[in-house]
């Protein structure tokens, strides 16, 4: 393990990432509304960090392995998270302690969208400005950003793409070179966020609004510059807008990359994740609308399509928004959201949940196992298409869920024991692991009432979340340190 080189890259992916300080501070300086200071002591400090780390080191450029890009991903979401901290503890306005900062931070970056956070439409523009960008340079994982340019810094970049993608064909590349890979998945999310940006706009947001709520779409976040999230602006159009970014975002970047490359919409019906998804999109929206317009929630039968179609794509794909406090609705329906949180996005996209591909397999896995109750002596391979997959990734899908579901479990365990209630505790921690945001109970609308102890548990879930389980655990084995 060479921890010299590891070091050098997280002080230069620090000192990248306090750049970014300079654009609220900027969004300070428009409005005028004395969050300034806050950007300004951050960008100093993340950048003394950062050259710290680098200085001793800068002449270490050894090739990266598997090993040290894991550890690479791990310690710089932590110290990310961490200098994403303190905006928010040297802001006078909101006044946060240090748990609400690190938890606050942490949401935004793992695009998570739980907040701890009331009176959202009091703050300064800048620190609001500021929690959607973390937002969406958590979407798609900063790392990725700067695996575009680690090879011209003498660092190739394979290894942190393999540690930071989600789901688990990791080793499908839409371009030869990482490098080039990284670069084009971020043309397709910029271009995404600036269509969206724009469709908000002319919809009736303000620019401000409708930039700070691209961020938050596109990168399936769910923070909102208010409150009342999207219910604040009361438009079935803006409610229609964000509902289709949020579907186009759910699914894997590859297909967008394929589609526009080959001038052609066919490349997404010919892939079996995204019907899946799309029918599991379509059945929640029959039943959601169903439920609503059988129970008289919403006066006509087009208010309440759009109101399911909305709620939908915000739980299903895991960002969080809301139009009205969904827990009041029918109890079948937000626990049936809540359940397909944990499906969540295509691989390859910016959503959570165990992604569709996993759940897929193991559906897959089932039929199978049922065939070889009745012809046991019977060989069955799994196919998606025509393509006949290796044993290997059927075991690894079963090592992902058994690894997500003992994590879930041992979160829920330790919300219990420390006072929070059972309906409470499995929807904070569904909310959380599954990077959703918004749960049942006492944390349907924020998680301000939650105790400190809990804020860390449900913390480290938005990390395990975020990292797709085994980035994290692969750093507790013994295995991994040794040399």
């Amino acid at each position: 393990m060479n921890f010299r080189t590891i070091t050098r890259i997280v002080g230069l992916l620090i000192m990248i990432f306090s750049v970014t300080m300079i654009i609220p501070g900027v969004v300070a300086l428009i409005y005028n509304d004395g969050a300034g200071r806050a950007f300004s002591k951050t960008f100093f400090v993340a950048l003394t960090i950062g050259f710290l780390l680098w200085l001793p080191n800068r002449n270490q450029k050894q090739e990266l392995k598997s090993r040290e890009g894991f550890l690479i991903v791990a310690l710089f979401w932590s110290v990310l998270g961490s200098v994403g901290a303190l905006p928010f503890l040297f802001a006078e306005k909101p006044n946060l302690s240090v748990a609400d900062a690190f938890f606050e931070s942490f949401s935004g970056l793992t695009t998570t969208g739980a907040t701890v956070i009331v009176g959202l439409d009091d703050l300064p523009k800048a620190i609001l400005f500021y929690r959607q960008m973390l937002q969406w340079l958590g979407g798609m994982g900063i790392i990725v950003l700067a695996v575009a340019i680690l090879p011209l810094l003498g660092i190739g970049g394979m290894q942190l793409y393999r540690a930071e993608t989600p789901g688990p064909l990791k080793d499908t590349k839409m371009q030869p070179r990482i490098a080039e890979t990284a670069k084009t998945l971020w043309i397709i999310y910029v271009s995404l966020t600036a269509a969206c940006a724009l469709a908000l706009w002319f919809a009736g947001m303000s620019i401000f609004d409708a930039i700070c709520h691209s961020f938050a779409t596109i990168a399936i976040g769910g923070f909102s510059t208010y409150d009342a999230s999207i219910g604040h602006f009361n438009s079935t159009t803006i409610n229609s807008i964000i509902s289709v970014f949020l579907f186009i975002s759910g699914c894997n970047f590859a297909l967008h990359f394929a589609a526009l490359t080959g001038k052609s919409l066919k490349v997404f019906w010919k892939d079996i994740e995204f019907k899946v998804y799309l029918g599991i999109h379509v059945v929640l929206i029959a039943i959601c609308t169903y439920v609503l317009w059988s129970h008289s929630i919403y006066p006509s039968l087009g208010e309440n399509l759009n109101q399911a179609f909305f709620q939908v794509e915000s739980m299903a794909t895991t960002a969080g928004f809301s139009t009205a406090n969904f827990s009041q609705w029918p109890l079948f329906l937000p626990m049936i959201l809540i359940c397909a949180s944990f499906i969540g996005g295509c691989a390859g996209s910016t959503g959570g949940g165990m992604k569709v591909i996993r759940i897929l397999l193991l559906y897959l896995q089932g039929a199978r196992e049922l065939k070889r109750l009745v012809h046991p002596n019977a060989i069955y391979s799994i196919k998606l298409g025509k393509k006949a997959l290796p044993e290997r990734i059927i075991e690894a899908v079963w090592g992902f869920f058994s690894a997500y579901v003992l994590v879930f479990i041992i979160s829920l365990l330790a919300l219990i024991a420390l006072g929070m209630d059972e309906f409470s505790a499995f929807s904070a921690v569904a909310a959380t692991l599954n990077n959703l945001g918004p749960g049942l109970g006492t944390v349907a609308s924020n998680f301000s009432s939650v105790s400190d102890g809990a804020k860390w548990v449900l913390l480290l879930d938005m990390f395990f979340g975020r990292l797709e389980v085994f980035t994290l655990l692969v750093l507790l084995t013994p295995a991994f340190w040794k040399a």
